[in-house]
């Protein structure tokens, strides 16, 4: 059965490094399920996270062929137990005068945030795990959830190491 495997690469912040990167996942057919990059605290390095769902033998081999791409820098497998996983999410819900203050509710209680409000609906905000925003949907889901936006999933080890510095040692 297939696992769930997050992955954080360290790349040169150059054109055309994520095309590369994608396009082996694209070739090896894994559908990658989460995907966010962005600069690292060094501007000339860029840091991906990549989750994809995928059975040992085939992640291994993809992983290795990612450590040979020209412009990656390091590949580090993020476990649940090792790391802080968060995602952000936008999404409006229905909500008129009868049915708001129950909204606002529920989105206090999830310590998310209304961003946007109009006569008939409202944007909210969140951040967390993928179960925290799931049961926030889930909870919201009875007044109307009309359109949502999120994030792909950012991961960090937990700990006083870091990746980038691990690219020093080298």
């Amino acid at each position: 059965m297939a696992a769930t495997h997050t992955l954080a690469v360290l790349v040169e912040n150059k054109p055309g490094v994520l095309t590369r990167v994608a396009a082996l996942f694209a070739r090896r057919a894994f559908n990658i399920k989460s995907l966010a990059v962005g600069e690292t605290e060094h501007p000339e390095v860029s840091r991906m996270t990549i989750i994809v769902e995928a059975d040992e033998q085939p992640f291994e081999q993809v992983t290795k062929q990612l450590n040979k791409l020209i412009n990656v820098l390091k590949v580090v497998e993020h476990h649940p137990e090792d790391s802080v996983e968060r995602r952000m999410i936008l999404f409006k819900v229905r909500a008129d005068d009868q049915t708001r203050t129950n909204v606002l509710q529920i989105v206090g209680l999830f310590r998310a945030h209304i961003v946007d409000v109009h006569t008939e609906s409202v944007v909210i905000e969140s951040i967390g795990s993928l179960s925290k925003l799931e049961a926030l949907l889930r909870a919201l889901e009875p007044y109307g959830i009309t359109e949502i936006v999120q994030s792909g999933a950012v991961a960090i080890g937990r700990g006083s190491r870091s990746i980038t510095d691990q690219l020093k040692e080298k």
